[in-house]
């Protein structure tokens, strides 16, 4: 197993983990990107303003898989749940992730 297989099917095996403990998934591009494709059912708060809907997300009570359009934003948004002690983890792109759900 090469190292991008690795990473990779950990972080698949991630995803999957959260989906069964009923994570919700969470977007985080802007409203012009979401508004291009999203994946169904996930809840959108871009970047910008998650630091302004962070009691919306801790009342959900829900793990998060974050998606944004490459895993950068979407990287800085978990840290930032995490840092809040809500359970997060970076789902990367959303086009991959939709592949996985």
């Amino acid at each position: 197993m090469g190292l991008l297989s690795f990473i990779f099917g950990y972080k698949k095996n991630q995803v999957k983990e959260y989906l069964e403990n009923g994570a919700r998934i969470l977007d985080v591009r802007s409203q012009e990107e979401w508004d291009r494709g999203h994946i169904d059912n996930s809840i959108h708060i871009p970047l910008d303003d998650l630091i302004n809907r962070i009691d919306d997300i801790n009342h959900l009570e829900k793990p998060m898989i974050v998606c944004c359009q490459s895993g950068v934003r979407s990287a800085k948004a978990a840290r930032f749940l995490n840092l809040h002690n809500i359970s997060a983890i970076n789902g990367g792109g959303w086009v991959s992730l939709n592949k996985q759900l």
